[in-house]
Protein backbone atom coordinates (compact mmCIF):
# COMPACT_ATOMS: atom_id res chain seq x y z
CA UNK A 1 0.00 0.00 0.00
CA UNK A 2 1.27 3.14 -0.53
CA UNK A 3 1.41 6.68 1.68
CA UNK A 4 1.38 10.08 0.42
CA UNK A 5 4.35 12.03 2.22
CA UNK A 6 3.58 13.99 4.81
CA UNK A 7 3.95 15.39 8.83
CA UNK A 8 2.25 12.36 9.79
CA UNK A 9 4.94 10.02 7.60
CA UNK A 10 7.95 11.28 9.67
CA UNK A 11 7.71 15.02 10.13
CA UNK A 12 8.24 16.91 6.52
CA UNK A 13 11.83 18.18 7.59
CA UNK A 14 13.15 14.65 7.79
CA UNK A 15 10.90 13.60 4.37
CA UNK A 16 12.47 16.55 2.68
CA UNK A 17 15.89 15.97 4.04
CA UNK A 18 15.30 12.33 2.34
CA UNK A 19 14.26 13.76 -0.98
CA UNK A 20 17.16 16.04 -0.77
CA UNK A 21 19.28 13.23 -1.10
CA UNK A 22 17.91 11.76 -3.66
CA UNK A 23 20.20 12.07 -7.22
CA UNK A 24 17.27 12.36 -9.21
CA UNK A 25 15.76 14.96 -7.20
CA UNK A 26 19.34 16.70 -5.94
CA UNK A 27 18.39 20.51 -8.21
CA UNK A 28 15.56 20.87 -6.30
CA UNK A 29 15.30 23.96 -3.46
CA UNK A 30 13.38 23.08 -0.43
CA UNK A 31 10.10 24.86 -2.22
CA UNK A 32 10.36 22.57 -5.15
CA UNK A 33 11.16 19.46 -3.10
CA UNK A 34 7.51 20.39 -0.97
CA UNK A 35 5.87 20.32 -4.06
CA UNK A 36 7.40 17.22 -5.36
CA UNK A 37 6.37 15.12 -1.63
CA UNK A 38 3.16 16.07 -2.14
CA UNK A 39 3.05 13.23 -5.36
CA UNK A 40 5.39 10.92 -3.76
CA UNK A 41 3.88 7.53 -2.35
CA UNK A 42 5.69 5.99 0.58
CA UNK A 43 5.95 1.82 0.65
CA UNK A 44 8.00 -0.09 3.06
CA UNK A 45 8.81 -3.69 1.70
CA UNK A 46 10.20 -6.65 3.52
CA UNK A 47 13.36 -8.32 2.00
CA UNK A 48 12.66 -10.55 -0.88
CA UNK A 49 8.89 -8.57 -1.80
CA UNK A 50 8.62 -7.94 -5.55
CA UNK A 51 8.70 -4.42 -6.58
CA UNK A 52 7.22 -4.96 -10.08
CA UNK A 53 7.33 -7.91 -12.25
CA UNK A 54 9.10 -8.14 -15.73
CA UNK A 55 6.69 -7.76 -18.32
CA UNK A 56 3.91 -5.53 -16.06
CA UNK A 57 3.05 -2.07 -17.40
CA UNK A 58 5.61 0.62 -15.97
CA UNK A 59 3.34 3.29 -14.15
CA UNK A 60 5.48 4.88 -11.69
CA UNK A 61 9.12 5.55 -10.75
CA UNK A 62 10.57 4.50 -7.56
CA UNK A 63 13.45 5.99 -5.52
CA UNK A 64 14.78 4.06 -2.53
CA UNK A 65 14.69 6.27 0.78
CA UNK A 66 16.35 3.57 2.50
CA UNK A 67 17.73 -0.03 2.01
CA UNK A 68 18.70 -2.03 -1.80
CA UNK A 69 16.53 -3.01 -4.42
CA UNK A 70 18.01 -5.64 -6.89
CA UNK A 71 17.20 -5.27 -10.76
CA UNK A 72 17.05 -9.16 -12.03
CA UNK A 73 15.75 -11.11 -15.15
CA UNK A 74 12.52 -12.88 -13.42
CA UNK A 75 13.34 -16.36 -13.14
CA UNK A 76 17.15 -16.33 -12.97
CA UNK A 77 18.44 -17.07 -9.85
CA UNK A 78 21.47 -15.86 -11.17
CA UNK A 79 23.50 -12.35 -9.88
CA UNK A 80 21.30 -9.23 -10.20
CA UNK A 81 21.81 -7.02 -13.45
CA UNK A 82 21.72 -3.76 -10.70
CA UNK A 83 21.90 -3.57 -6.81
CA UNK A 84 20.43 -0.06 -6.03
CA UNK A 85 20.67 1.75 -2.90
CA UNK A 86 19.26 4.79 -0.81
CA UNK A 87 19.35 7.86 -3.17
CA UNK A 88 18.99 5.91 -6.03
CA UNK A 89 16.04 5.66 -8.47
CA UNK A 90 14.60 2.79 -10.68
CA UNK A 91 11.73 2.41 -13.03
CA UNK A 92 12.35 5.65 -14.95
CA UNK A 93 11.23 4.70 -18.30
CA UNK A 94 7.80 4.29 -17.13
CA UNK A 95 7.66 8.36 -16.48
CA UNK A 96 8.60 8.29 -20.69
CA UNK A 97 6.89 5.93 -21.94
CA UNK A 98 4.72 3.29 -20.00
CA UNK A 99 5.79 0.17 -22.20
CA UNK A 100 5.82 -3.53 -19.95
CA UNK A 101 8.72 -3.32 -17.36
CA UNK A 102 12.19 -4.93 -19.33
CA UNK A 103 13.20 -6.82 -15.58
CA UNK A 104 11.70 -7.55 -12.39
CA UNK A 105 12.96 -5.23 -9.16
CA UNK A 106 12.90 -6.97 -5.78
CA UNK A 107 13.78 -5.60 -2.01
CA UNK A 108 17.12 -7.35 -1.32
CA UNK A 109 16.89 -6.12 2.07
CA UNK A 110 14.37 -4.50 4.22
CA UNK A 111 13.39 -1.22 2.53
CA UNK A 112 11.46 1.96 2.22
CA UNK A 113 10.52 3.43 -1.67
CA UNK A 114 9.35 6.61 -2.74
CA UNK A 115 6.63 6.20 -5.64
CA UNK A 116 6.00 9.11 -8.10
CA UNK A 117 3.27 7.79 -10.78
CA UNK A 118 3.35 8.90 -14.75
CA UNK A 119 -0.01 10.58 -14.18
CA UNK A 120 1.60 12.50 -11.59
CA UNK A 121 4.32 13.46 -13.07
CA UNK A 122 2.37 14.77 -16.06
CA UNK A 123 0.47 16.56 -13.82
CA UNK A 124 3.86 18.23 -12.22
CA UNK A 125 4.61 18.91 -15.83
CA UNK A 126 1.25 21.16 -16.14
CA UNK A 127 1.28 22.41 -12.92
CA UNK A 128 4.81 23.35 -12.14
CA UNK A 129 6.99 23.26 -15.41
CA UNK A 130 10.35 24.59 -14.30
CA UNK A 131 10.73 21.28 -11.27
CA UNK A 132 9.75 18.89 -14.01
CA UNK A 133 12.24 20.33 -16.30
CA UNK A 134 15.14 19.91 -13.50
CA UNK A 135 14.14 16.40 -12.86
CA UNK A 136 13.91 15.06 -16.55
CA UNK A 137 17.36 17.28 -17.41
CA UNK A 138 18.47 14.39 -13.91
CA UNK A 139 17.27 11.98 -16.26
CA UNK A 140 18.45 12.92 -19.43
CA UNK A 141 22.01 12.86 -17.73
CA UNK A 142 21.51 9.64 -16.26
CA UNK A 143 20.78 7.95 -19.94
CA UNK A 144 23.50 9.73 -21.34
CA UNK A 145 25.44 8.15 -18.63
CA UNK A 146 24.22 4.77 -19.82
CA UNK A 147 24.74 4.54 -22.90
CA UNK A 148 28.50 6.39 -22.90
CA UNK A 149 29.27 3.78 -20.48
CA UNK A 150 27.68 0.77 -22.64
CA UNK A 151 29.37 2.49 -25.34
CA UNK A 152 33.06 2.03 -23.97
CA UNK A 153 32.25 -1.09 -22.73
CA UNK A 154 33.62 -3.77 -25.07
CA UNK A 155 30.52 -5.76 -24.84
CA UNK A 156 28.55 -2.87 -25.47
CA UNK A 157 27.09 -3.48 -21.98
CA UNK A 158 26.86 -1.10 -18.79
Amino acid sequence: MFKIFSAESGGMDDALRQLASLTLLADLAPRELKVVSALLHRRRLLAGEIVFDEGEEGQAIYFILAGEVAICRQGDGGSPIASLHAGQSFGELALLDGVPRSAQARAASDCELGAMFRGDFFRLMESHAAIAAKISFRLARHYAGIVRQSAASPEGRP
